[in-house]
């Protein structure tokens, strides 16, 4: 744990609460990556053209929200098996994410180096998704 405490402090990203001091979704390093891909999304959005106003930027938001409302939702479930299932679900819009960067990248809409920038932030999601899971089923043996 600690050695991960010490990579995300250099990362400068959102520090890993121990599970016991988790008390809402917002404190789960996951659901604050996944956060931060979200907003950097919507900023970048901003700049397509109004005329994907409907079409690729509808749908790059629909997958960005979905990621964090599926974790937020599965936190809020009363089962250790619902939660993990709500974030196994929240894998599927994370790579949506990522095939509508290419997507972006191939129409001109953002440079190589932005979509790859933001590429592995949405991989660094799912990787700490995956993370989250597991220790979630480490907790469902421990009672």
């Amino acid at each position: 744990m600690r050695k991960l405490e010490n990579r995300n402090a250099k990362l400068g990203n959102p520090t890993v609460l121990p599970a016991s001091r988790v008390r809402d979704f917002i404190d789960l390093q996951v659901w604050q990556l996944t956060r931060e891909l979200r907003k950097l999304l919507y900023g970048l959005m901003r700049e397509f053209p109004v005329d994907e106003r409907f079409a690729l930027v509808q749908q790059l938001r629909r997958a960005a929200t979905s990621i964090t409302a599926n974790i937020a939702e599965g936190f809020g479930r009363y089962s250790f098996q619902e939660n993990i299932q709500f974030c196994r679900q929240a894998r599927g819009p994370a790579y949506e994410v990522r095939d509508h960067l290419t997507t972006a990248v191939d129409q001109g809409y953002i440079s190589p180096e932005v979509c790859h920038s933001l590429d592995q932030l949405a991989q660094r999601v799912i990787q700490t998704r995956n993370g989250y899971i597991r220790s979630t089923q480490t907790r469902q043996k421990a009672t």
